[in-house]
């Protein structure tokens, strides 16, 4: 077969080049739809940190470090390295990495009682709990049969809901939260993209989310919502630091982390799932998976000396994936580049982060719908017995319902409350897979169903 030349890779395909002009809003569109939640977490866990005597300088440190290690994260994905049917690091499925929410509430405590270097120490132990589940993905997977990770998929999609719907209304932490308008903008930019998601066709389609922050991000500077003070303070070229945080191996840290990251390797399923179902009509396969969550593993070792924080796949890229069909992983490289540069360019990446969050979440709301019907996609493969809607129902019904019920878990440890009270993904995904085992598969034939 020969070899396609540059310039003629189709952006539906894994492999190929397509040409920069075609690749680059595309590759763009990912890294708007993610750069705010992934220097977001860097922010908060500097603000936790002043306690410790963090500062301004250091803060800045952290911001570019989370570009950088979701730039180099997300290349690693991307291209691995290794045998491409053997062992390997990386999936090499069209995916992007950057720093979770999920690690939020622990990073937040253990960086305010035990300073910033307890949390690399604790992500370098995460990522070694990482790469020995990836080492024994291949057991473990029957645990997750269609399913099961529709269930995940599905609670993912869910949990997406309150963020999109936070960021619509202006952001929890801005003053005008909830004004109407921060509504008008948001449901501006979500109408605009909807039109051309169900009307437009070729390039407008394809550019459907990116158009949209466009025209939000218009209205708002003509509204005086912009603000570019963070751009004229920003220096012009700066590098994170080698271990400038230091590392530090707290135990109670690294067993908070280190809990979070097994069950963040096991959810990794759902979101490589809800890739290749959504834009490739297909499961991921076994390499694919293990290379994925071991590359996850090995890269947040590496990254924790520069200052990164922990990592995941995203779901709204996941979204944007499965929505546009665009699996190119040239384009999705090309996204980590422009991260890699706004990593060490501070005004570029600053540039980005003005964008006001109810333009962001009024173009991602209909991004986290899509992985959400993904997930009923992969749900309804297997057919609603009876047995199959218990299990979906009663997992979706438990994780959402103690997440929502905040006080739910007040008697309990706080590790309790961090690990099961802060995402119904979690309690899903563990009920899904209890469930799945221990309901009998005859009473499906006996009911004739």
């Amino acid at each position: 077969m020969k070899k396609q030349a540059i310039g003629q890779g189709s952006i539906f395909e894994l492999t190929g080049v397509p040409s920069f002009k075609q690749a680059f809003p595309l590759a763009l569109q990912h890294v708007v739809a993610m750069i705010v939640g992934c220097v977001t977490p860097a922010i908060i866990v500097g603000g936790a940190a002043e306690s410790q005597g963090i500062t301004g300088a250091d803060k800045v440190i952290l911001i570019q470090a989370a570009l950088l290690t979701a730039a180099l994260s997300t290349l690693l994905q991307l291209f691995c390295i290794g045998k491409k049917d053997g062992l390997r690091l990386g999936s090499g499925l069209p995916v992007i990495m950057g720093v979770s929410f999920a690690y939020v509430p622990s990073m937040q405590a253990i960086a305010g009682d035990m300073g910033v270097g307890a949390i690399f120490g604790a992500t370098i132990v995460g990522g070694f709990i990482a790469i020995i589940v990836g080492i024994f993905i291949k057991k473990i997977r029957p645990l997750f049969p269609p399913l099961v990770t529709g269930t995940v998929v599905f609670s993912i999609g869910l949990s997406l809901y309150p963020t999109a719907i936070n960021y619509m209304a202006g952001g929890t932490s801005s003053p005008d939260y909830g004004s109407a308008k921060n509504w008008l903008i948001a449901l501006l930019t979500l109408a605009v993209v909807t039109a051309l998601n169900h009307f437009a066709k070729g390039t407008l389609k394809l550019l459907s989310i990116l158009i949209g922050i466009a025209v939000g991000y218009v209205v708002s500077l003509a509204c005086g919502m912009v603000d570019f003070e963070s751009i004229r303070t920003a220096g012009a070229v700066q590098f994170p630091q080698i271990m400038h945080f230091g590392i530090e191996f707290e135990p109670s840290a690294c067993a908070a982390i280190g809990i979070l990251f097994a069950i963040n390797s096991i959810q990794a399923i759902g979101d490589f799932s809800a890739t290749t179902v959504g834009s490739m009509n297909r499961e991921p396969k076994d390499d694919e998976l293990q290379g994925g969550i071991l590359g996850y593993g090995v890269m947040n070792i590496l990254c924790s000396f520069f200052g990164g924080l922990p990592t995941a796949t995203y779901s709204q890229n996941v979204g944007i994936v499965t929505t546009t069909k665009v699996i190119n992983r040239c384009v999705l490289g090309l996204s980590a580049v422009i991260l890699l540069i706004a990593g060490i360019l501070p005004k570029f990446s600053a540039l980005l982060t003005t964008i006001p969050q109810c333009v962001l979440g009024g173009a991602t709301i209909s991004v986290f719908a899509s992985i959400a019907m993904t997930g009923i996609k992969l749900i309804t493969s297997e057919g609603m017995s009876y047995r199959n809607t218990s299990i979906v129902g009663l997992s979706v019904a438990m994780g959402m319902g103690v997440c929502q019920a905040t006080g739910a878990l007040a008697s309990f440890p706080e590790w309790v409350t961090t690990i099961f009270g802060k995402s119904p993904v979690v309690l899903a995904t563990l009920m899904a897979i209890v469930l799945n085992l221990i309901l009998p598969k005859e009473k499906e034939a006996a009911n004739g169903k």
